[in-house]
């Protein structure tokens, strides 16, 4: 018995649930309204009066809400876990601070060793850790996007062959 590639078995399982076909939600049924013709309200007359209404006041100048800005990005622990259909393959970076310098750690799955990136600022430790997910994000939807265009044409090569 040979033993299979770890990549073999990652990409096959990814194929697996891109081979599923895609889930259509359905309309909620919505309940009946009952149709009414659309008329105006009748119209009331109201008595003349020839009384003066009393002066409006001024509004007073309420205090304008105070500006709410989001709160700073707390670095220590700050985290992001990359796509992936299997924690054994998935990314995680994770910036701690150690005396003032921050460090990013990325590991691939729970249980490898991380690799250490840094002295950073708090600012530049955040956005490598945005930067490295956003790549991963694009990545992964390349890679499933080429899977499930290789998925289409083989099935098409198998409708034009008449197999079933």
């Amino acid at each position: 018995m040979s033993q299979s590639d770890p990549t073999d078995n990652a990409l096959a399982a990814i194929a697996s649930i891109l081979d599923q076909p895609p889930v259509i939600p359905r309309e909620r049924e919505r309940p009946a309204v009952e149709e009414a013709p659309a008329s105006p309200p009748p119209l009331e007359e109201a008595p003349l009066s020839l009384a003066v209404p009393p002066p409006l006041e001024a509004p007073t100048p309420e205090a304008p809400a105070p500006f709410e800005a989001h709160p700073p990005i707390e670095a220590d622990g700050y985290s992001k876990i990359g796509p992936g259909p299997m924690a054994a393959i998935r990314f995680k970076w994770t910036v701690r601070e150690d005396n003032g310098d921050y460090y990013v750690d990325e590991t691939i799955g729970e249980h490898s060793a991380p690799v250490v990136a840094g002295p950073m600022g708090k600012d530049a430790a955040i956005q490598m850790v945005d930067d490295r997910a956003a790549d991963a994000r694009h990545r992964f939807e390349q890679l499933k996007s080429e899977m499930t265009g290789r998925a289409a044409a083989a099935n098409l090569a198998r409708k034009d062959s008449g197999e079933s």
